[in-house]
């Protein structure tokens, strides 16, 4: 197996803590971002859209988007099942998952931010464009995970949803986002007692700057 990353890249953040809750290893391979080494043509014959993470899987075959590569990492592995429960509560997951990765995510991300710096707006106005969008966002998180039982999103055990949480709050205290929500900083203290979560840290890894 081998992951196509970059540290400090939230999603593929989320695959390196899928694997390390899987108890799985895989080669890395470091893609500077701002340096704009996804737009490679290397890389985009891997992932035609310049995004990372790419996957490479033991058969050779390529994944792309990370709650997809997730998935399938959780069906070939199903041991330590990052999706459990009933229909509704695997249901319940992804949807908290997706408001992160589909609707907080691309909105605040490097590819968007530099467009929006394009149009003429100046950093201040970049950096409240992604705050805003954090800020909203992880409230109708926090909205939807009252009453869930803990200490994890969604009880005793990390699911894909604390996945995708624990980059997401990385990206909001780099953005100054006032973490204002209790039940997230909880999540976020149980996420920090599992080995997964800390070794896939972006300061964890062999490209941090």
């Amino acid at each position: 197996m081998k992951l196509h990353g970059y540290f400090r890249s939230s999603a593929a953040w989320r695959v390196r803590i899928a694997l390390g809750l899987k108890g799985l290893e895989a080669e890395q391979a470091f893609l500077h971002l701002r340096k704009g080494e996804q737009r490679s043509e290397a890389y985009l014959a891997l992932n035609p859209q310049g995004l990372l993470p790419a996957f490479e899987t033991d058969e050779g075959e390529i994944l792309t988007q990370s709650l997809a590569i997730i998935e399938y990492l959780d069906e070939v592995y199903p041991e330590v099942s990052l999706l459990p429960g009933s229909a509704l509560q695997r249901a319940r997951i992804r949807a908290a998952a997706l408001l992160v990765a589909t609707d907080i995510h691309p909105i605040q991300n490097l590819k968007i931010l530099n467009r929006v710096k394009a149009l003429s707006h100046d950093d201040a106005v970049v950096t409240e464009w992604a705050r805003q969008t954090i800020d909203e966002g992880l409230d109708a998180l926090n909205s939807l995970l009252q009453g869930q039982p803990g200490p994890f999103a969604f009880g005793e055990t990390p699911t894909l949803a604390d996945i995708c949480l624990i980059p997401q709050l990385g990206n909001a205290r780099r953005f100054g986002v006032d973490l204002r929500w209790p039940r997230l900083l909880e999540i976020e203290a149980a996420c920090k007692a599992v080995p997964a979560f800390a070794a896939a840290q972006p300061e964890n890894q062999p490209d941090a700057e």
